[in-house]
């Protein structure tokens, strides 16, 4: 009986095991590790198969397997049998496809997944997620681009999955993006706790052109270079550099970008609260020159306060030069306060009004009628422009260069460089200009000439040349000219060639022309004046007497 009892308990154990499904090639199957030995682990899969794996497929990437006998264990079976009569099984790709499955959940919940960067490949990283292998472009490391990535080698870390492909086998994971979600969460708890007007304490992380960042403790504020402080600052760099810590204030926080606008001036006395005071108009100051444009110069009058020299605010002389050949930056100007708008914070200055305007210089140095000597600067259609002491320029114009030639003609014997001398005329200090005359160095000849003599004297000339329509004359240096017509009341005696070079003779003046510089002359006005005169004195030619007998008697009486 117990014979055959034994027999039926064999034949339903056989029937049993025959029943059982061998696990198919592919799957992941549950084994136990029996033995660990020349590197290997033996495992026991059941189904009277065993198998062995590599020990370093049951360490993590950086870390040493983890593996006893006895340790239950699951493998991925990828063949039943190999020529040894063994299972080929691999703990690696069961690790992958359990690693797969738990990521496509994560993938669909969009949830973190844990991971460790352990190699660095073209474009990137490679990441070990448990068992899959994951790439992490290098823009989704970190926020800012990372030159040494050595210290986030092997560290165990979260990573948010952007794209999977199971039967591609890729997944791209960022850990930027969990960075950036942290980053948003802790900037909102500390905007939160700030205020405008706040005062706090930042570290500049950089510097840029226009500024500075200041981290506040998990949150960049923009420090502008225009709110460092009242002074004007060329670069950041002047005062600040990376690492230092400051204290700032915060000006203004946008809720919605999270942006937040910071001031260090703010914490600091404005000095334009005393400007008024400081710097009353028309007191002069000594300044620096901080910038120099097209249209004047900047002139620091202290940390803060900048005031505007405009080009036409330079110079007495020099019109229509670039401040740059006047001043020269960080030089040291003597300027005067002309005007002060506290609304807007400018202050006018002028330079030039340190100095005396060297038109009223010259006008007391130099009065009119007095000599002076220049040298010829540039000559144009209507005069000669002289360069004078005090570094101005006076003009000569053409009807002033010669009492006996034409402006046109005279202006010929001139050429720039030449020194020459002059009398000054007049001196227009509004308006800039000096008239000086070089026909005046000798005086006015004629004037002196002719200073007795008016219309209607009678004069005594001397002939100087006879011509076909009348003859010259001279008087006291003076030329004449008396025409045919004037030589004679009495035509047969209009003759010039019965007057011979050297005579003299007496004349009536007809005209004084100052312009012209000549005098009007005729001897025939003088006889035909002599002739009423004698009429008038002797008697006239009602009275029965003849002319004859009345020129006789005059004669006698001046006998």
């Amino acid at each position: 009986m117990s014979a055959n009892a034994s027999m039926e308990e064999f034949e339903a154990l056989l029937n049993e095991s025959f029943e059982m499904d061998t696990p198919e090639e592919g799957s992941v199957v549950k084994g136990k590790v029996i033995a660990i030995e020349a590197g290997q682990a033996i495992i026991d899969v059941g189904y009277k198969m065993e198998g062995r794996v590599d020990l370093k497929e049951f360490a993590n990437p950086g870390e040493a397997p983890e593996i006893a006998a006895g340790d239950e264990v699951e493998v991925f079976l990828r063949q039943v049998e190999n020529a040894r009569g063994e299972a080929v099984i691999s703990r690696e790709m069961a690790r992958r496809e359990e690693a797969w499955d738990r990521l496509e959940k994560a993938y669909a919940d969009e949830l973190r997944v844990e991971g460790a960067i352990f190699g660095r490949v073209k474009g990137g990283f490679t990441v070990d997620l448990g068992g899959a292998v994951a790439f992490l472009p290098g823009s989704q490391v970190d926020v800012r681009p990372v030159r040494d990535a050595g210290p986030l080698m092997g560290l165990k870390q979260p990573f948010q999955i952007l794209k999977m492909d199971r039967r591609r086998g890729n997944i791209v994971v960022s850990r930027r993006a969990i960075l950036e979600e942290s980053r948003a969460e802790q900037r909102a708890e500390v905007i939160g706790n700030l205020h405008e007007g706040q005062a706090v304490d930042g570290v500049v992380k950089n510097i840029t052109e226009y500024g500075a960042f200041v981290d506040l403790g998990g949150v960049d504020g923009l420090l502008h270079v225009t709110d460092m402080a009242w002074r004007r600052v060329n670069h950041p760099s002047e005062i600040l550099s990376i690492g230092e810590t400051v204290k700032v204030q915060v000006i203004k926080i946008n809720k919605e970008t999270h942006r937040i606008s910071l001031g260090m001036k703010q914490l600091q006395e404005d000095p334009w609260d005393l400007v008024g005071a400081k710097y009353p108009l028309s007191s002069v100051h000594t300044g620096r020159v901080t910038n120099i444009t097209d249209y004047g110069a900047f002139v620091e009058l202290e940390p803060g306060v900048e005031g505007l020299v405009h080009v036409s605010e330079m110079s007495w002389t020099k019109k229509n030069v670039h401040p740059g050949k006047i001043v020269s930056t960080s030089q040291e100007v003597e300027v005067m306060v002309l005007e002060i708008d506290g609304a807007k914070r400018r202050v006018s200055l002028g330079l030039k009004q340190t100095m005396r305007n060297p038109w009223e210089v010259f006008a007391e140095q130099f009065p009119e009628g007095t000599e002076v000597e220049g040298e010829v600067k540039n000559i144009t259609e209507f005069g000669l422009f002289i360069g004078l002491e005090g570094d101005i320029d006076g003009m000569v114009h053409l009807s002033d260069l010669s009492w006996d030639e034409r402006g046109e003609d005279a202006i010929q014997n001139y050429r720039k460089g030449d020194m020459v001398s002059a009398v000054v005329s007049e001196v227009d200090v509004e308006k800039e200009r000096i008239s000086l005359s070089i026909k005046a160095l000798g005086g006015d000849k004629f004037a002196e000439a002719v200073g007795g003599v008016k219309r209607g004297s009678i004069i005594t000339v001397e002939v100087t040349a006879i011509e076909d329509g009348g003859i010259e004359v001279e008087y006291e240096g003076m030329k004449s000219f008396i025409r045919r017509s004037d030589l004679s009341r009495d035509r047969a005696e209009q003759r010039p060639e019965r007057f011979s070079v050297g005579n003299k003779i007496d004349v009536r003046v007809t005209n004084v022309d100052s312009k012209t510089r000549r005098l009007g002359l005729s001897i025939k006005a003088r006889e035909i004046a002599e002739e009423k005169e004698a009429v008038a004195q002797y008697g006239s030619s009602d009275s029965g007497a003849s002319l004859g007998d009345i020129l006789g008697a005059a004669l006698k009486g001046d006998e």
